[in-house]
């Protein structure tokens, strides 16, 4: 149980006085400290529907004792490693300082892309300096601790849980200046009895996307779930879940995305409990049209984990019953032929598991740099499935 204190009050989270605390805290804008070790570590309060709950600050995770629930596994065996003290920034008050690899700002005839920085499958400018737009869907969903998983959470995680992690995970993120809440749309669940006051709320949000004139305008990320693509009379047309109209993407550009995310594409379509998420920047016309700009996809499996091909989403079902957490691995920046962990167990008895799949394409230099980035980490235990010797190897 932890045990946590907030301001000059010491108390255990289970108790009655705490939750009464957490919510005068929350409006006082108080940071909980953990005292799983010494020094105590500082967290900060999430409203999350009617609770009030506590989460990490960004990157603070490896700073708590294993043995703690927030503890978080060693960013090193990520895509986030590169980015740390580069694209990533903590500043003294905790806050993530982030650098993006994409613009916020539309200038002259539009000239649509998938995002620039995407990695293709011959290479990547893995640049550590700045987030590309998949980065920065992949550090949301990190800092929004969804991917995290435990079985007693099977059926407790819809859109609005991810939505309001997400939007959580903003407020404690700036970005060229200003809060990274303020350049973030994630659409809210509709509900039919609300939705006038869901329309009010969206109007707001976008009032700065829509364009009054001529000349250079302001764009905003959204992060959202697709619900189809279709054909329109130019181009294409990408139809979101919970939003009443769809974003228009120019013929070419969505050739690129289709080539480009053709795995997770594939992999969406093959079974139907799978959600495709996507980041885009985005602005909205003289006319009122919602127009993509640069967007980047990802695949989850039911419980919104992301994963990168089959063998990851068979070793996610595995997992997905136990009841000790997993944390899955993010790529980020990284290409598809750099090793990254899949999964840790950071509640594994007697020490933390870094579970590795390696692909059958795996070569020399991967190999090498597996065995670098396990020599790193020797106090986490490596499990591996090389995918050419066969099935998947017991689990830990």
């Amino acid at each position: 149980m932890r045990i946590f204190t907030i301001g000059d009050q010491t108390l255990e989270e289970s108790s009655l006085e705490f939750r009464t605390l957490l919510a005068d805290a929350y409006k006082q804008r108080h940071r909980p400290m953990c005292m799983c070790k010494e020094p105590a570590v500082a967290m900060y309060i999430a409203r999350l529907e009617d609770q009030y709950l506590i989460k990490r600050m960004p990157l603070s995770g490896r700073d708590h004792d294993p043995a703690c629930p927030s503890y978080e596994p060693p960013y090193e065996l990520s895509g986030l490693g590169p980015l740390i003290g580069n694209a990533i920034q903590i500043d003294p008050s905790g806050r993530a300082d982030l650098k993006l690899d994409f613009s916020l700002t539309k200038r002259g005839a539009r000239s649509a892309a998938v995002e620039a920085a995407e990695p293709s499958e011959h290479g990547i400018r893995s640049e550590p300096r700045k987030l590309s737009l998949r980065a920065m869907l992949h550090y949301l969903w990190e800092a929004g601790e969804l991917t995290e998983w435990r079985s007693a959470w099977a059926g407790r995680r819809g859109w609005g849980r991810v939505r309001t992690s997400l939007i959580n995970a903003a407020t404690q993120m700036t970005a060229r200046g200003g809060p990274l809440s303020d350049m973030l749309f994630v659409p809210e669940v509709f509900h039919p009895e609300d939705k006038d006051g869901i329309a009010s709320r969206r109007a707001a949000a976008l009032k700065g996307v829509q364009a009054t004139g001529s000349g250079s305008r302001k764009l905003m990320m959204i992060v959202a779930e697709v619900k189809e693509f279709s054909a329109a009379r130019e181009g294409h047309k990408i139809v979101v879940r919970h939003m009443p109209f769809p974003l228009m993407i120019e013929d070419g550009a969505w050739r690129r995305l289709a080539a480009r995310y053709e795995a997770e594409l594939e992999l969406w379509r093959s079974s139907e409990p799978l959600h495709l998420i996507f980041i885009a920047t985005f602005g909205i016309s003289n006319a009122g049209i919602a127009t993509v700009e640069e967007v980047a996809l990802m695949v989850v499996n039911e419980h919104w984990l992301p994963f990168e091909d089959i063998h990851e989403l068979r070793l996610l079902e595995k997992l997905s019953h136990l009841k000790r957490k997993s944390v899955k691995g993010l790529r980020f920046n990284l290409p598809r032929n750099a090793p990254i962990v899949s999964v840790t167990l950071p509640e594994q008895k007697p020490a933390p598991v870094a579970m590795f799949i390696v692909p059958a394409s795996a070569g020399e230099q991967y190999e090498h740099a597996l065995t670098d980035m396990i020599s790193a980490r020797p106090e986490i235990t490596p499990w591996v499935w090389r995918v050419v010797h066969g099935d998947m190897p017991r689990l830990p």
